[in-house]
């Protein structure tokens, strides 16, 4: 990496102002399989460390008022922006997406922080017309406490600030578990809280594997809220483990996206989304389209249109110029996404893109077509860079294909139909709805899923709600 501010490099956990520096665990960079640093493997006492100093910051920090903790949210905003290029290289780095994509996530990384920096002015209670006379109640916000955070590896940055923003701004303070993959990202986060002047205690980083930080996690009794960003059988195991302590949780679990075309859509238009959603991070989100349902008149044709945008796109090491995608996280993302291509083929799909010869650490963006729901690519997140295309006859069909999963977060739908749109829309069992359009996510709109993709919204003013407990205060004699 060519930093132009090298304090941004890290290789430390962050506990109480403090950089805690041991070279227990390598960190690879996913497009060149070598050690781009070292990390601490953090213990369960440090992690009580981490607990203890954020409980002893929370006293100060919930007692700043709001304007003060929206000033110290905006100067960390600047400063995001400011060092923007150097978090991009950190980020790809580490990640491995497209450098174009990074200085992106880190525009929208800071986006949450600029937006919960405003909201924090208008954290607002409400008084309540008594019964009694004499009497008033009024109900008060108050922060939750001290707050968990676990994060995934697929946007190292974005997923910390739409986490971590509206707590803060909430007057919470944070444990931060990154992924071990990826820590590097929010330790120059909290280098940059630093120079803010956001006090010590107040964020904290534990880098290391998950399992002995995530139990001390979940088990104590000072962390009153978790927000995990994973997978449901992770987001499943967390929620049990909190069980005991009654934390408030914000889970954003698993998805299996329905992208539907529909015969009167614009297909360029569609076959636009269709490429900001699925390749976008190399189809390493969570709400890119899964699954691709066109409907008979147009099938033929979508499917050839979208197999010519995918054999255009250049694959290599985010690094590189003009990239469009860059190296799975790891051997095990490569192998997952091998075997539903593989099921797939064998069950009768065909692929319809020009096979290419990759190294090992990336895969072939392709477009499939003949996809059938008995495939593994319709039940599970490939995870990567593949296009299944279903084919659909009737609204009716595409509706119980599009909802025939157990996870709800995300969903697209393209039409030109008004009374189609707000049909199909109200039929969709999603938490976030895209019509003609393959993005869904800004700091101003709710996010989050039902059914097995988790519990509570990001962004918008429920993201803040999501780390505030209501006081009701009776007030008699008066």
């Amino acid at each position: 990496m060519k930093l132009n501010d090298t304090e941004l490099f890290r290789q430390a956990a962050y506990i109480n102002g403090e950089w805690l520096t041991r070279d227990d665990m390598e960190v690879l960079n996913p497009a060149t399989g070598l050690v781009l640093g070292h990390m601490p493997d953090c213990t369960a006492a440090e992690t009580e460390m981490a607990i203890a100093a954020a409980e002893e910051a929370m006293k100060g920090w919930r007692a700043l008022t709001h304007l003060q903790r929206a000033d110290l949210l905006m100067a960390w905003h600047d400063l995001m922006l400011e060092n923007a290029d150097d978090l991009a290289r950190l980020l790809t780095a580490e990640q491995g997406k497209p450098l174009a994509e990074a200085k992106g996530e880190i525009a929208y990384g800071a986006s949450f922080v600029r937006w919960f920096a405003e909201e924090a002015r208008r954290i607002e209670g409400h008084i309540i017309p008594s019964p009694v006379p004499g009497k008033k109640i009024l109900a008060m916000k108050e922060p939750v406490g001290v707050c968990a955070i676990i994060t995934p590896w697929n946007f190292p940055n974005a997923m910390i600030t739409r986490k971590v923003a509206p707590g803060l701004a909430a007057g919470c303070t944070m444990v931060i578990k990154p992924s071990d993959f990826t820590p590097y990202s929010a330790l120059a986060l909290c280098v940059l809280a630093e120079r803010a002047g956001i006090p010590k205690g107040v964020l904290n980083v534990l880098t290391g594997r998950p399992e002995e930080i995530g139990a001390t996690l979940t088990k104590s009794q000072t962390v009153r809220k978790l927000s995990f960003t994973g997978s449901t059988r992770v987001g499943a195991l967390l929620a049990e483990q909190c069980a005991p302590t009654l934390k408030k949780l914000s889970l954003e679990l698993g998805g299996n996206a329905p992208f539907v075309v529909f015969d009167d859509a614009d297909i360029d238009v569609a076959i636009d989304g269709a490429m900001a959603s699925k390749f976008r991070n190399g189809g390493q989100t969570c709400v890119c389209a899964n699954r691709m349902l066109v409907q008979a008149g147009i099938y033929d044709e979508f499917v050839a249109k979208l197999a010519k945008r995918v054999d255009a796109l250049k694959v290599g090491a985010g690094e590189d110029a003009g990239i469009d995608i860059g190296p799975m996280i790891n051997s095990a993302a490569i192998a997952k996404i091998n075997s539903h291509v593989e099921d797939a083929l064998a069950k009768g799909a065909k692929r319809v893109t020009a096979k290419r010869d990759l190294d090992a650490r990336f895969a072939d963006p392709m477009v499939l077509e003949g996809a059938t729901t008995d495939m593994k690519l319709a039940a599970e997140e490939t995870f990567g860079p593949v296009a299944p295309i279903f084919k659909f006859e009737t609204e009716e069909e595409a509706l119980e294909i599009a909802n025939g999963t157990p996870f709800g977060l995300a969903a697209y739908f393209f039409t030109t139909d008004l009374a189609r749109a707000f049909r199909f829309n109200d039929g969709l069992e999603f938490g976030l709805v895209g019509l003609n359009t393959g993005a869904l996510s800004h700091a101003e709109a709710p996010f989050g899923g039902v059914k097995f993709s988790g519990l509570g919204r990001e962004g918008a003013r429920e993201g803040i709600l999501e780390y505030l407990e209501t006081k009701a205060f009776h007030m008699g004699g008066l």
